[in-house]
């Protein structure tokens, strides 16, 4: 089975976009936009092994999309893309989180 990655952003289109050019790698991939619809994707789907926040989204939004993710799952990371990179740096910024948290075999436990 495919992981299951939560991408989170402003805008549906950003996250459609990122998906269709990541499509390449192994991933299953949900989107999200506000608050309500983490809530939905979390309680829908008991296989996301990670979110990946954008960041387009107002300090005040992420900071309450982290608490609702750490409260209903906290057994999911949370990756948030830093400002510096600008959109452009969104899709890089994925393929790594994902190769290295879910495709990369790891040593240890």
């Amino acid at each position: 089975m495919k992981p299951v990655v939560l991408l989170i952003g402003r805008l549906p289109n950003v996250v459609g976009d990122v998906a269709r050019q990541l499509d390449h790698l192994p991933i299953r991939w949900l989107g999200a936009h506000d608050p309500d619809e983490v809530r939905r994707q979390l309680d829908a789907e008991p296989r996301i092994a990670c979110a990946i926040m954008g960041a387009g989204l107002d300090d005040k939004v992420r900071g309450e999309l982290v608490g609702i993710i750490a409260a209903r799952r906290p057994d999911i990371c949370i990756h948030l893309k830093d400002r510096a990179s600008g959109p452009e740096g969104l899709v890089p910024f994925v393929e790594r989180v994902v190769r290295h948290e879910l495709l990369e075999p790891h040593d240890g436990p």
